[in-house]
């Protein structure tokens, strides 16, 4: 029998985007401009007690479920969600994560925390910290090229 074992994590990453919070916004709350930095999601309901659902990963890989409920929105200051990951069949995190945008001179400082279990060594808080500054990158070149448009 393997050894089971939940490591608890949490972690802050910041940026600042040359972009308004409402456009920041709009990047999460809108199915189409998530997906251009997000997972492209099967579910997603944007709302208080809405659903957000995505299943996929690279063709040699595993697949990744990600299964979210929005806990609070507070349009272009906060978005909290709790969420499970998946890797194929195995239950690998649950999360808490709290988004806030705070509007500063040219443009936006986003703020995301995120609090998990990390369950069997499948995941660390570590490695999901690497992958949320990628995707945190990506968001910003989104929203940053939107606004020369």
């Amino acid at each position: 029998m393997n050894e089971r074992f939940v490591k608890h994590g949490t972690f802050v990453v910041e940026r600042i985007y040359a972009a308004p919070p409402e456009r920041v916004y709009q990047a999460w709350a809108d199915p189409i401009a998530k997906a251009k930095w997000f997972s492209k999601p099967e579910i997603f309901e944007f709302q208080v007690g809405g659903r957000e659902y995505s299943s996929g990963g690279p063709p040699e890989g595993p697949v990744f479920t990600f299964d979210a409920s929005y806990q609070e929105l507070v349009p272009e200051q906060r978005i909290v969600y709790t969420y499970t990951l998946d890797s194929g069949d195995v239950r690998i995190s649950v999360s808490i994560t709290t988004v806030e945008l705070i509007k500063v001179e040219g443009g936006t400082k986003l703020i995301f925390t995120e609090q998990g279990a990390f369950f069997d060594g499948h995941d660390t808080p570590e490695i999901r910290e690497h992958g949320t500054n990628i995707m945190l990158d990506t968001l910003g070149k989104v929203v940053e090229v939107e606004v020369g448009t």
